[in-house]
């Protein structure tokens, strides 16, 4: 890896009547194709012209200020209520990000997560800093909870992350030696991995590698460890549970990119030296007003690699106010990003970064935006819910071999 990454630089070698059912409202959202087909636009102009004709037909007038009823968009919850989970493919998983503190509080936030999906992703708990607040001294309970929930409702574990530069413990010091830096790192990721060996399907081993201009990202391990800690941080990870997928994980990677161009790059020098690097994640935030450009064809690209491809943590924010048309909007772009996954035979899970806007990041860290999940603060499924059971039910033909 050093020969060929040198500076931190990758070099190149509807009407008043009762609530819609989940039919009619995939009805209003086709699958999106790609934005060169003007089939696209049609939909999106059909979808905003029912939205008017729904909105005036809905208007609840006891109270509510003469907005659009919610009921509008809103699946009854219930036993009966599609779910994603029943709608996935059997060979891609689709996972949500898990609010752990909601997990151990929320009832209807559990019933939620165990009847839409089969595979979990820890937000915060399996992180280095969250785990290991002092040396030696790992929390085990919470991810141990995460992983016992996964396991009673036959939900897949994916674990995120072993190495990020933004979850190092306060107490590891850039002052320590290379020599001493290698050996923390190596005993932290053998530590983690080996304790969920079996448990846990697939890892995101190295989370941001890359900076927004394609280079290796400055962080402790490079400037200390050189760009070889990539490497091993794998080597490592394999040795611990062979078994398990290793994935190399990033964010604005999931259209055609400078960063995509790198990540790319990065990936396949990698897999030439024989690194296990089994699985590129795509993260995936995106704005509901911003397509990725081409992710089908990005995604196609990292496949012919050898390796599999997953969306990790997708959420589609807007700015608000969220109105009835930046909805649709959302959920058609939500559809097309699990469309272009779908689309790629080595797809192996489609991750939305948190399912309820209760507990979304995106208010906190996007001012002005938020509403980003596919059911909002009150677990009610909402139009991107229907959209990605539409595309999951969507007949595909076997792929080719």
């Amino acid at each position: 890896m050093a020969e060929e990454v040198r500076g931190g630089t990758v070099c190149a070698s509807g009407p008043a009547a009762p609530e819609p059912d989940t039919p009619r409202l995939r009805a209003l959202l086709p699958p999106l194709r790609p934005p060169a087909d003007r089939r696209r636009w049609i939909a999106v102009a059909v979808v905003l012209l029912l939205l008017v004709v729904v909105a005036v037909s809905c208007v609840d007038a006891g109270g509510d200020g003469g907005r659009p009823s919610s009921a509008a968009w809103q699946t009854p919850a219930g036993p009966d209520r599609p779910t994603l989970r029943r709608a996935a493919p059997p060979n891609v998983r689709i996972g949500t990000a898990v609010d752990s503190r909601l997990l151990d509080t929320d009832p209807r936030y559990r019933s939620t997560l165990a009847a839409d999906f089969n595979a979990v992703t820890p937000e915060y708990v399996m992180k280095w800093a969250a785990l290991e607040r002092a040396p030696d001294r790992y929390d085990w309970e919470p991810p141990d909870r995460l992983v016992a929930f996964a396991e009673a409702n036959g939900q897949a574990v994916y674990g995120h992350a072993l190495v990020w530069h933004s979850s190092v413990p306060a107490w590891v010091s850039e002052s320590w030696s290379p020599a001493q830096l290698r050996e923390l790192l190596r005993k932290h990721i053998t530590t983690v991995v080996s304790r969920y060996r079996g448990k846990v399907w697939a890892w995101d081993v190295v989370n941001e590698a890359l900076a927004e201009n394609g280079t290796l990202r400055q962080s402790i391990w490079l400037r200390k460890l050189g760009p070889g800690y990539l490497a091993d941080a794998f080597r490592w990870a394999h040795e611990a549970d062979p078994d398990a997928r290793l994935f190399i994980n990033d964010y604005g990677t999931e259209g055609r990119t400078k960063k995509a161009d790198a990540l790319w790059r990065l990936v396949r020098q990698l897999r030439s030296q024989g690194v296990p690097v089994q699985g590129v994640g795509f993260q995936s935030h995106l704005r509901a007003d911003q397509d990725p450009t081409d992710i089908a064809g990005n995604l196609r690209r990292f496949a012919a690699l050898g390796v599999a491809v997953a969306v990790t943590e997708l959420d589609v924010r807007l700015q608000l106010p969220a109105t009835p048309e930046k909805l649709v909007g959302q959920a058609l772009l939500y559809q097309h990003v699990l469309e272009a996954c779908l689309a790629v035979p080595t797809c192996e899970s489609f991750t939305l970064w948190g399912f309820t806007d209760a507990s979304s990041w995106i208010t906190y860290h996007y001012p002005g935006y938020g509403a980003a999940c596919v059911f909002d603060g009150e677990l009610k499924p909402k139009p991107a819910h229907a959209s990605l059971i539409a595309e999951l039910r969507e007949p595909r033909s076997a792929p080719p071999g």
